[in-house]
């Protein structure tokens, strides 16, 4: 199921109230994919990113993802919430 991440932005706001938000950019070796990332808000904000890549869990939840085929940009998909295996990501980083 396809969902636009446009119209969205109230229901991430009432989600976002016990934990840290940050909208990132996830490059593999076949996607780039848009979305936001979240952590409980018992660190600090500036260290999502490091703690989700240093965590002991495999996969990072993105919600609201756009997904772009690298070899073909034209191709794009658009999902709630998709799962990414961390092995698999080259590049990750805020784009705020």
């Amino acid at each position: 199921m396809d969902i636009k991440p446009e119209g969205n932005e109230k229901n991430l706001s009432a989600a976002l109230s016990g934990v840290w938000a940050e909208k990132v950019l996830v490059v593999t070796n076949d996607y780039e994919i848009e979305g936001y990332v979240f952590m409980p808000k018992t660190g600090k904000k500036n260290r999502i990113l490091s703690d989700i890549l240093n965590g002991s869990r495999r996969f990072m939840a993105v919600k609201d993802a756009k997904i772009t085929n690298k070899r073909n940009p034209e191709q794009q998909e658009f999902h709630g919430f998709i799962q990414i295996n961390l092995d698999t990501i080259v590049l990750i980083r805020p784009t705020n």
